[in-house]
């Protein structure tokens, strides 16, 4: 089956494109398999426009619904393999549905990267998450654990040093990967302790999280618990193509939205613009904009 465009995952990013394209009267189909991703991790979303607060089945159902209403099709399938030949992007789907199209906008996700403890994956969204800026409700005067080494640990922690009594950085190893001004505005927050050398065995709770139980058997009291270990753009399908990535493996894109591969656009936590700042209203921002790219091209095209 042909169409002008083909867009690859929903939600935040995928709906809004499909929106656009509908009304620049783009023949696309949106193709995706999971809701939300990212956003479903969160509890609630309280920074969302004109949202004080809803949960993301909400926000995402009239996303949805808005993009129905432009007279979008949509498949609810995973993509299985993308090639391009000559010109033209083949998909195939888990139905082993084929589709073409000229132009391509990837929206797929970050994957979080997990300690692995016990109680991890059961206490998400009740003392555990993987983002500050979007549970920060939960934190607000309460003692937390921050977990991780890089830059989004340091500037995450310095977020919630303003929000919540104390903050604990947890990392294995004597120095930080991140980079040093985080470092030493994090060293000046009283607020804030250094815990090196150290890992996190397992979450201790009972009835609520108490405390959290260190390698060294040492125990630290906290409420909750941030996860900022790594996350890793989820970019396999277009591996075989080769796009251009920095070194954080984010699919480089131009102010167009356009990969370094001809017509294959991108949004979304995958890409290097709005300066990584992985939140909803960037990932719909992105995406209009990547399909509005779509229609300048094909206007050229014709």
């Amino acid at each position: 089956m042909t169409h002008e465009l083909i867009i690859i995952w929903a939600w935040s990013a995928g709906y809004p494109a499909w929106m656009y394209a509908s009304r620049y009267k783009i023949k696309n189909i949106i193709i995706w398999a999971q809701p939300g991703w990212a956003l479903a991790t969160s509890h609630k979303v309280e920074n969302y426009p004109w949202t004080l607060s809803a949960s993301w089945k909400e926000i995402m159902d009239n996303f949805r619904e808005h993009a129905i209403s432009s007279w979008s099709e949509i498949l609810n399938e995973m993509v299985i393999s993308l090639e391009k030949v000559w010109d033209i992007f083949n998909i195939k789907t888990s139905s082993w549905k084929e589709f073409s199209s000229k132009f391509l906008i990837l929206a797929t996700w970050n994957n979080y990267k997990k300690l692995w403890i016990p109680w991890e994956t059961e206490f998400l969204w009740k003392w555990v998450s993987y983002c500050a800026t979007c549970d920060w409700n939960f934190f607000k005067n309460l003692t937390v654990v921050v977990a991780g080494w890089w830059n989004t640990a340091l500037t995450e922690s310095l977020y919630l040093a303003d929000i919540c009594k104390k903050v604990y950085i947890v990392h294995r190893r004597e120095s930080f990967r991140a980079e040093n001004i985080w470092v030493e505005q994090a060293q000046k927050k009283e607020n804030i302790e250094f815990v090196l050398n150290e890992e996190i065995k397992e979450i201790s709770w009972n009835f609520y999280m108490e405390k959290i139980i260190l390698k060294s058997w040492k125990e630290i009291q906290a409420d909750w618990i941030f996860i900022a270990i790594w996350n890793t753009p989820n970019t396999s399908l277009v591996d075989n193509l080769n796009p251009a990535e920095d070194e954080e493996w984010c699919l480089i894109v131009d102010k167009r939205q356009e990969t370094s591969i001809k017509w294959l656009y991108a949004a979304w936590d995958v890409t290097t613009n709005s300066n990584k700042f992985r939140q909803t209203i960037m990932s719909a921002a992105e995406w209009c904009l990547a399909s509005n790219s779509v229609h300048e091209d094909l206007i050229k095209w014709e």
